[in-house]
């Protein structure tokens, strides 16, 4: 037969336990009731937010007065008529933007723009480069010289700011070997490519301040110091150096130097008859057998003992170093990634500017070298 339970005794509490116990409660209520839990997550907020309202927030801009509640968005205000584009930027004080696109990194290009004698705090530098394993390489080793530059190089050296985009499309081109990058059947599909990256870069970069916008390309290692403001004196609208490239002549076991870019040219007859018999989708292009324009090229209009300030006008301009007031890329004066009167990306751009009532010239003894592969 089975024995009744007896009482069942619970085991008195330790006051210890109930003290600390009751401590807890008391800090969960005053954390939820006093603390806020919308300060909270504003705080949280806050923290990624951008640290002034000109930078790229992680979150919406937020300001909090003392009392922690959150003010609307600064609003920042530009008169557009204090930009300035003049013969003499640097005694105004005017803002450069030097855009490269990069596939590789030169370090001479590098050591090249550290020479530019123009002030570097007036000077911002931006790049774009793809999303491959050469352009991964060429990321890391330009991170590398701006740190080198921006926190441990001496002040002057110092640029105002730099900015670093990613192509967000694929490369047409697997390869950037020279000669991989100038076959003729490799031109439309490349300098569309090529269109696409300097219209991201400069939608992306042209500030409300800026004056002069200087397109660099990333393998040219050699220019006079005096770059900029020896193109600007011009006060033209578009302006361009003539490109070359130096070179040891296997002739003379000498170096030489000879022509390099072939899109700053002079308009021809044989060219407009060209293009007049294309389809809507054709694209003529310069300095090829196969397409004979018989335009004047300014590469071949360099004359020893002249001027290097001569003036040439041109229809074409190439994209390797050319000096562009801003208020011609606001006008709207951008790269074609499509066949424009027959032309495409830089030539292109010539050709629109044009058409928005800018002018283009060129400077034949005034040069500028390209990296020799």
């Amino acid at each position: 037969m089975a024995r009744p339970m007896g009482p069942v005794r619970l085991k008195r509490a330790n006051p210890i336990t109930i003290a600390i116990g009751a401590v807890l409660c008391v800090f969960i209520i005053y954390f939820l009731v006093f603390s806020g839990g919308s300060n909270t997550i504003s705080a949280a907020r806050n923290a990624n937010a951008a640290s002034h309202p000109l930078s790229p927030p992680t979150s919406p801009f937020r300001k909090s007065t003392s009392k922690g509640k959150p003010l609307p968005p600064p609003v920042t205000r530009y008169n557009m008529n204090n930009v300035t584009t003049t013969s003499n930027p640097i005694e105004n004080n005017e803002h450069v933007l030097v855009l490269s696109p990069m596939a590789r990194f030169y370090q001479p290009y590098w050591d090249n723009l550290l020479k530019l004698s123009y002030p570097h705090e007036l000077m911002t530098l931006a790049f774009i480069l793809p999303k491959t394993k050469e352009g991964n390489a060429a990321t890391a080793a330009l991170q590398a010289q701006i740190t080198k530059t921006q926190k441990f190089g001496d002040e002057k050296e110092r640029f105002k700011s730099i900015i670093i985009l990613r192509q967000d499309i694929d490369p047409p081109l697997m390869s950037q070997d020279e000669s991989e990058r100038h076959k003729i059947d490799n031109q439309k599909v490349r300098r569309a490519a090529m269109a696409k990256a300097r219209n991201s870069l400069l939608f992306t970069t042209l500030g409300p301040s800026t004056s002069w916008v200087l397109w660099l390309d990333s393998d040219i290692v050699e220019t006079p110091p005096s770059l900029i403001q020896d193109l600007a004196s011009h006060d033209a609208p578009i302006i361009a150096p003539n490109c070359f490239q130096r070179f040891l002549n296997p002739d003379t076991n000498k170096m030489d130097e000879r022509p390099y870019d072939y899109n700053n040219w002079q308009d021809s007859p044989t060219a407009q008859e060209l293009a007049s018999k294309m389809g809507p989708d054709d694209i003529l292009l310069e300095g090829y057998a196969e397409m004979a324009t018989y335009r004047s090229l300014m590469t071949y209009m360099t004359t020893e003992g002249e001027s290097p300030h001569q003036e040439v006008p041109l229809d074409g301009v190439g994209g390797t170093a050319l000096l562009v007031k801003a208020e011609v890329h606001r006008d709207g004066a951008m790269f074609p990634a499509f066949p424009f009167y027959h032309l495409i990306e830089t030539e292109g751009f010539a050709r629109m500017a044009k058409r928005l009532g800018w002018v283009s010239i060129g400077l034949p003894n005034y040069k500028v070298y390209h990296y020799n592969e």
